[in-house]
């Protein structure tokens, strides 16, 4: 049965390689939206709605039970689901007035939040491995940064909305970190999705968006991908490991995203891009050693 290999894996190193899938698996996202006909805020209602269904059959599936779900971590639920909502409609948006590199790397400014809060807030102080990880992970972000960084107004809009998606996304990951504490990982993400499904609708409609895709095989993809498995696996593997882990996690999206960006649009890849991406997977593979 699939549930007793699941179950039959090292937690941990099944965990780990969840949340490496998860983050490769979102951060072709972007790509994915731009392809999209829907408007932005609506192929967001779509990736979440289309998502849902399966999200909660599987969560039903590894035990998930909404009766067993305590009152208070309803509330996070909410808190998680509401600012989901609105980090998708600002990174869907932002994604449009900037590279896919940037809309991806300003978005995942919740990696060094969560670090910090790892570090300060649960007062938990990194290992040798963990430091040098640190070092490696944030200088290959800035190289990133570096080059995707442009002084144009055209990038500036949407650089701002991709980094206020990136502060709401880091509510959504602490909240949803609360909420994994007691609750199966499908049933919970399952919860959270329509909440955050209910906030971009509404949003949609006032926007005067294109609510109906003609093309459906983007949202599609977007929905299996992005949220689905991207974000499915991101909430199994959630409490196995510190926030500065999650954190570091995050910032494979931009060096992926980059390079969906080069292929896809002819989007700049130059040496110091990759070198960026190098040193981000190689402290992913560090931090391993914690």
């Amino acid at each position: 049965m699939p549930t007793k290999i699941f179950h039959q894996q090292s937690p941990k190193a099944l965990a780990f390689l969840a949340l490496i899938a998860g983050n490769i698996a979102i951060a072709f996202g972007p790509l994915l939206v731009r392809y999209a006909d829907s408007g932005p805020i609506a192929t967001g209602f779509w990736r979440l709605a289309l998502a849902t269904p399966f999200l909660f059959l599987v969560g039903h599936r590894f035990g998930f039970r909404l009766t067993a779900v305590r009152p208070q971590t309803f509330l996070f639920i909410a808190i998680a689901g509401v600012f989901f909502g609105i980090d998708i409609i600002a990174w869907h948006i932002g994604i449009f007035q900037t590279k896919l590199g940037n809309a991806t790397l300003f978005a995942n400014c919740a990696s060094l939040l969560l670090v910090i809060y790892g570090v300060v807030v649960a007062r938990k102080l990194p290992g040798k491995w963990q430091i040098v990880s640190v070092v490696l992970a944030f200088v290959g972000a800035a190289l990133l940064m570096g080059q995707s960084l442009e002084l144009s107004p055209v990038h500036f809009t949407g650089d701002l909305l991709c980094l206020g998606a990136g502060l709401t996304y880091t509510v959504y990951l602490l909240m949803m970190m609360q909420v994994r504490e007691n609750t199966e990982s499908w049933g919970a993400l399952a919860m959270a999705s329509t909440v955050a499904a209910l906030v971009l609708w509404p949003s949609a409609l006032f926007a005067g968006e294109q609510i109906i895709p003609t093309v459906w095989w983007p949202v599609l993809l977007l929905a299996f991908t992005s949220q689905f498995l991207g974000q499915g696996c991101l909430t199994y593997a959630l409490p196995h490991f510190s926030p500065l882990v999650i954190g570091l996690a995050l910032l494979l999206q931009p060096a992926l995203s980059a390079a969906a960006g080069w292929f896809a649009f002819g989007e700049a890849l130059t040496m110091l891009d990759l070198t960026g991406s190098l040193l981000v997977m190689a402290a992913l593979v560090m931090v391993r050693k914690q």
